[in-house]
This record gives C-alpha cells, sequence and structure tokens, in this order.
C-alpha cells in the first residue's frame, strides 16, 4: 500500500522528485538540458515574464544562437517544461501504481506526486494559468498545443482504474472526469496559503476518498442512462473522441 511519509505537512520525498524534475542539473548534461534546467530556476526564481531568452542563455553559459537553436522562444521552454513534469510524474506513479490496493489510495498517490513534482513552482505555474482562457495560445492548458500532455495524464488515471470491475463506458468516461478533479487540485494549489500547502494535501485525500465512493455509484446498472447520457454530451462537446 502507498502511503506518503509526512512531516511537517509535506511528504519527505518530494525534495527527490523535485530533483529528478531537473536531472541535468547535477551531471551538467546536455546544453538543451543545461538551457532548460537554467531557464526552471530563473523562472521559478524571476518570474516568467521577467525573464529573457538573453539572460537565460548568460547564465547557462550558452551564446544566444544556440539557445534560440534548442528553443525558438520562452514558450518553447515552458513546453519543455510541461513534458519533463508529465515525464517524471508517468515515471514515479507507474512504480507506485501497483502499491496502491484501493482505487483510493491509487488516486490519492497520483495527485499527491503531481503536488511533490510542482512543490516548488507556484509562481511559475501562477503566471502560466492566465493562458488557460486563449486556446489558441501555446501554453494554454486547454489548447490544442497541449492535447498529447493531457492525454498522457488521463492515460495515468486510467491506470489506476485499471484493476477496478466497472462498466466499459464509465472505464472511457473516468479518465476525463479525474483530469478535471486533478486541474481544479492544482488551481486550489495556487492559492492555498497553508505552510507546505498541507490544506491541498487535504483536499487530495478528501477528494480520493469521495471519487472512490462516487465511483462505487456510478457503477450501478441503473445509471447506465445517465452515463451514457454524460458520455454523449461529452462526445459532442469534442471532449471525447467518438467511438
Amino acid at each position: 500500500m502507498f502511503k506518503s511519509r509526512r512531516t511537517g505537512g509535506h511528504t519527505q520525498d518530494s525534495g527527490n522528485l523535485r530533483t529528478q524534475a531537473s536531472p541535468a542539473a547535477a551531471s551538467g548534461g546536455t546544453a538543451r538540458d543545461r538551457i532548460l534546467d537554467t531557464a526552471i530556476r530563473m523562472f521559478r526564481e524571476t518570474g516568467f515574464d521577467e525573464t529573457t531568452m538573453r539572460e537565460i542563455a548568460s547564465e547557462a553559459g550558452v551564446a544566444l544562437g544556440l539557445a534560440y537553436y534548442y528553443f525558438p522562444s520562452k514558450e518553447a521552454l515552458v513546453m519543455a517544461y510541461y513534458e519533463r513534469v508529465q515525464s517524471v510524474h508517468a515515471v514515479v506513479a507507474r512504480e507506485r501504481l501497483q502499491l496502491g490496493r484501493t482505487f483510493q489510495e491509487r488516486l490519492g498517490m497520483l495527485l499527491q506526486t503531481k503536488l511533490d513534482i510542482l512543490a516548488d513552482d507556484r509562481k511559475l505555474l501562477g503566471a502560466l494559468f492566465r493562458y488557460t482562457g486563449s486556446p489558441d495560445h501555446p501554453l494554454s492548458f486547454l489548447g490544442r498545443a497541449t492535447a498529447p500532455l493531457r492525454a498522457d495524464c488521463m492515460d495515468l488515471f486510467a491506470e489506476a482504474l485499471a484493476p477496478e470491475r466497472v462498466p466499459e463506458d464509465l472505464r472511457d468516461l473516468a479518465p476525463l472526469l479525474l483530469w478535471g478533479l486533478h486541474m481544479g487540485v492544482l488551481l486550489y494549489f495556487l492559492y492555498d496559503p497553508s505552510p507546505n500547502f498541507k490544506h491541498t494535501r487535504k483536499l487530495v485525500d478528501g477528494s480520493a476518498k469521495l471519487a472512490a465512493g462516487f465511483l462505487g455509484m456510478a457503477k450501478l446498472p441503473l445509471l447506465r442512462p445517465a452515463r451514457r447520457n454524460l458520455l454523449g454530451l461529452l462526445q459532442g462537446a469534442g471532449l471525447m473522441p467518438q467511438k
């Protein structure tokens, strides 16, 4: 059974996850990795808007032209950051999914682990959330450019659900609904004033318990028409593929 070891309101391994999110920092890595690591650090410390490509290149010890060769813009750097976060989350989560005996434990682990990875990034994420309302912006969490990352994230929720015996239509629906829950948690995380965001941790624990309870009710045969209607609604809105 997966259990986060809490000390002072945060998991003991959260620092390790943040280190994994910058794998090139310790080894020097490639020039591309060094530029990306430097950009993420500067975005965290100085701010996304305040940091320039020239400053990133100078701090990374590379020519400005080389920085632009690997990353044509600051937006390209942020997209690489998104991809890194998702990659780290997938690796760590898949190592731990098998340790969760219940859906509640597996879902809670996915959400808590995401918080561990993003623990240092509230300032950066806050600056990026403004693009959510601009569907054509490459950094929009709901835009076309980030669709593959959303799909990868939903795959993790599908894997958390995999051991459960649920109807096929609910198995199709649940990953999208859980992704929406996860985004709501992250939004609250940005505004959480509590030390070590302990309120967000509690929200995750409660949400995982509620989601497990709703899953148990939603798979009842009498709710099959409601599930089908919801599935059709989401497919009609283009939020889910037609089958």
